[in-house]
């Protein structure tokens, strides 16, 4: 595919405001050996950068779902790259992104979100926590390269799509936040019958949340939601993978019952998993080791939340 041939883009970064994060983020954009693309901010109020690939385009006080919808609207693209203003992407993002569109089949890509080694002590810890066998399970994928491999869910912190699918399923829904970009995978895989793939070589850094508060927060607010999909969107919610976490904690609660000896070997062999799964992280074992524990109950705890409740409190009335 020559450079004259290649489909104009259009990245869309979401944000409340100005921030060195966005900062870092837009440089590196600007950085790209991609020839034909221009980057869409969408702050909540006007700012100026100098620069002609960037658009910025306030919006006001809104969600970033509403607000990524807004910017396909005035995308010149034919093909949209969804990131977040705390993420930025190595130099030939884009130019791997694309080459999986030669592929008419394929209606998006994601790829891995890592954790920078600039990052603190703290957000690296998070982000151990994500890359960890015990912690990030087999989503693993998301954080760190993998095998390249068709999936039908994927966050939008690194998600690029083609406009016309986007269009074709209506965008992303409004009402949810997190987890827009579940249902949005889901219309298209389940809907279109298009296919998503993971590309590892379409690779951006992602810096975390600190832990425990920061981090405990985003991953409580995962979990609320994908325990409420489970009913909502049961076609990639329904996960044994996703009830994990609560049945842990539901053993930590009442699995004396099954007697003590039985408890205590149940979480003598947790411990040595999560021992096994952090001796990688040098400096920081011990920082992902409790990183692991809470990040499982924490999500146990609001998964189970999630799956009971009626209504989250963000979903329209009508």
């Amino acid at each position: 595919m020559s450079a004259s041939k290649l489909p104009t883009v259009s990245i869309i970064i979401p944000v409340s405001k100005w921030n060195s994060n966005l900062d870092e983020s837009i440089v590196h954009c600007c950085k790209l050996d991609y020839p034909d693309y221009e980057i869409i901010v969408l702050p909540d109020d006007k700012f100026e950068y100098n620069d002609e690939k960037v658009r910025i385009i306030p919006t006001g006080h809104i969600g970033p779902a509403i607000k990524r919808n807004m910017g396909v609207k005035e995308a010149k693209g034919e093909i949209i790259a969804f990131i977040d203003d705390d993420t930025y992407p190595v130099s030939d993002w884009l130019s791997n992104a694309v080459k999986n569109f030669e592929d008419p089949e394929i209606a998006a890509v994601g790829g891995p979100a890592v954790t920078p080694s600039s990052d603190g002590v703290l957000q690296r810890a998070s982000g151990a926590v994500y890359e960890s066998l015990l912690g990030g399970g087999s989503y693993r994928y998301r954080y760190i390269p993998a095998k390249k491999r068709f999936v039908d869910d994927f966050p939008s912190c690194n998600l690029i799509v083609r406009k016309d699918v986007f269009e074709k399923v209506g965008g992303f829904v409004t009402n949810f936040w997190p987890g827009e970009d579940t249902a949005l995978c889901l219309d298209i895989v389940h809907g279109l019958g298009q296919k998503i793939v993971y590309d590892p070589k379409v690779l951006l850094y992602h810096h975390r949340r600190r832990l425990f508060k920061g981090h405990l927060k985003q991953v409580t607010a995962y979990a609320l939601h994908r325990g409420y999909f489970v009913k909502k969107l049961p076609k990639t919610s329904f996960r044994l993978s996703y009830f994990i976490p609560s049945i842990f904690v539901a053993f930590l609660l009442l699995g004396w019952i099954l007697g003590a000896k039985f408890y205590f070997l149940v979480l003598l062999l947790y411990v040595l998993l999560a021992v096994v799964s952090v001796v990688q992280f040098n400096g920081i074992r011990f920082l992902t080791f409790l990183g692991i524990a809470v990040t499982h109950i924490g999500y146990g705890i609001y998964f189970a939340k999630g799956l009971l409740a009626r209504k989250l409190k963000e979903e329209s009335e009508d």
